[in-house]
């Protein structure tokens, strides 16, 4: 498998998108980046239409192609049929102009190939050999038979695809030219990396638009005509229909899109379609829907009518081919994708969350198409277990709300209108509320006084700790109120410190009592001291004039 598709990690957001459209899902899912798995791609292109950041890219092969010219070698185009939906106004010979100035030697339509292919197509049915046959000219529903339907594999027709016949007549008629394919297809350019001898490379329109603008090439806006090219049609749904003769004993069906050839497939697994010529396309509209032009061309109907009204009715001259030279093989190609157990999936399934059957939701939301799908992904390694959405909102629902509901403080989140969206147990019980559900809805001011609400979403400056009294609930809080600009919610946060004011309070009437009490008891001892001292004064002045007396008495001796 040809690596055709790149990704650009840095653009992979993880949205699973790529998976959701990818109808084989051949995406493997790794440290939230998406990765093509090559051996079950079958290149649809799809991942790369529907990426809205531009994280798929086809590779570029325009250097390679540089590279040919510069061998010296005639390189000749072989310009898909598809160009003239692609660019509008544009016939072969105003294209044959432009691409001649970027080196090419000459340049031819597909539309030739198709003529051989078609015919031969014819031959197959005269032989009457088989019962179905399906077109082979769609490189993506060949990978699609050779990986997921080996069982149709004898239903394909083994007849090279009209670019590989037509650039298998140019080298017949120029043995030294080179080959390169020009489209609107991603899948050619594995086809002409897996079948050596006939493309030599392949690109998309998209690639040519790039390189003539940077040698500043504008192509003359002329058509033209030739009558002589009815296969000009086959880009088109039912278009390798409309140039086959009608052979009698075979019925003619028209599928397109990958869904639809599947649907298809599985019925004639089942053995209800007999007598059939079917041509399949994998893209919606056949190759004017091709990835390329889907993407940066898409216009359904437009892009029919140009193609044809470019259309002649009769078929482009083609020199006769041996019909072995023809021939193309097609083998089996082994997805080697192992497939777990039931209880390996049940096992799957419950790390998923998913432990009965209603809860297998089959969203889609991941990718897969049911649940089950994506639990044989996961054991395959393609997937995730956490890709699946409703597991992580089970998930993050009941983490967050085991934090919100177990968490000691009361929490309050209002909507920008003040109105409660979100009240917790712990608040509940703050404010005596009984139920949720008795205050979902309403107006703060049913429950709380609004003024500090109406300030943080006023000023946006957060209220941080306030104390606040409860005096309707008897409750003393620290509030916290902080406004979420992104979600435009209010966040309240009440921490009950009722107990600690209690506490507090207590302490500071033990306190007050306490310094009362050594007030009086200072107040008493002071008067006691002041007795005392009263009283030993007196006794002091007594005493003294009895020693004066005594002092006198002996001196008049």
């Amino acid at each position: 498998m040809a690596d055709c598709l790149t990704l650009k990690k840095s653009n992979c957001k993880n949205c699973y998108k790529c998976i959701r459209y990818c109808p084989v899902k051949s995406i493997k899912f790794s440290g939230n980046q998406a990765r093509i798995i090559g051996n079950e791609c079958i290149l649809c292109g799809h991942c790369f239409v529907v990426c809205p950041q531009n994280a798929k890219e086809i590779v570029d092969d325009t250097e390679k192609v540089k590279v040919l010219i510069q061998s010296g070698d005639p390189v000749y185009v072989s310009l898909a049929p598809s160009f003239i939906a692609n660019y509008d106004g544009i016939g072969v010979k105003a294209m044959t102009k432009a691409l001649k100035q970027l080196g090419f030697y000459d340049v031819e339509e597909t539309a030739i190939g198709a003529t051989i292919v078609k015919t031969e197509y014819e031959n197959m049915m005269r032989d009457k050999s088989r019962d179905v046959i399906i077109s082979s000219c769609c490189h993506t529903v060949n990978l699609l038979i050779q990986k997921y339907y080996p069982r149709e594999l004898m239903y394909l027709a083994d007849v090279l695809s009209p670019m590989q016949a037509h650039a298998m007549d140019i080298k017949k008629r120029n043995p030294n030219a080179k080959v390169v394919f020009i489209g609107p297809c991603l899948s050619k350019k594995d086809e002409a990396q897996a079948y050596d001898g006939y493309v030599d490379v392949a690109m998309t329109f998209e690639e040519l638009t790039k390189w003539l603008a940077a040698e500043n090439i504008v192509i003359d806006k002329e058509s033209d005509s030739n009558d002589e090219s009815r296969a000009r049609f086959f880009p088109t749904t039912g278009g390798i229909l409309k140039t086959m003769s009608n052979i009698v004993g075979y019925e003619y069906l028209a599928i397109d899109g990958v869904e639809n050839c599947i649907a298809v497939l599985k019925e004639l697994e089942e053995g209800k379609i007999h007598n059939c010529f079917i041509e399949m396309s994998a893209c919606v509209g056949s190759c004017v829907g091709g990835p390329v032009m889907e993407k940066f061309h898409r216009s359904p109907v437009k892009d029919y009518l140009a193609v044809a009204n470019y259309a002649g009715n009769k078929d482009f001259p083609i020199d006769s081919h041996d019909r072995i030279e023809l021939r193309k093989s097609f083998s089996v190609i082994d997805k080697k994708s192992s497939m777990p157990s039931e209880a390996e999936i049940a096992d799957i399934l419950r790390r998923m969350g998913k432990n009965k059957p209603s809860d297998e939701l089959n969203c889609g939301s991941c990718g897969y198409n049911s649940c089950r799908e994506k639990a044989i992904a996961v054991y395959q390694g393609k997937a995730e277990i956490s890709m699946c959405l409703p597991y992580l909102k089970d998930k993050a629902e009941s983490f967050s709300d085991n934090i919100v509901n177990n968490t000691p403080n009361g929490l309050i989140v209002l909507n920008e209108d003040l109105e409660v969206q979100q009240i917790n147990k712990a608040a509940r019980k703050i404010m005596n509320i009984k139920s949720a559900s008795d205050v979902l809805g309403d107006q703060i001011v049913r429950i709380l006084d609004p003024k500090d609400f109406m300030e943080v979403l006023s000023t946006g400056k957060a209220i941080r700790d306030r104390r606040r009294y409860l005096a309707e609930y008897n409750k003393h809080v620290e509030e916290t109120i902080v406004f979420d600009k992104d979600y435009r919610i209010l966040i309240c946060i009440l921490r009950d410190v009722t107990d600690v004011e209690t506490v507090r309070t207590k302490k500071e009437n033990i306190e007050t009592q306490t310094v009362e009490i050594a007030d009086k008891v200072i107040d008493k001892q002071m008067r006691v001291v002041q007795e005392i001292a009263s009283l030993l004064g007196e006794t002091v002045a007594e005493t003294k004039t009895a020693l004066y007396k005594l002092k006198e008495s002996i001196s008049d001796e």
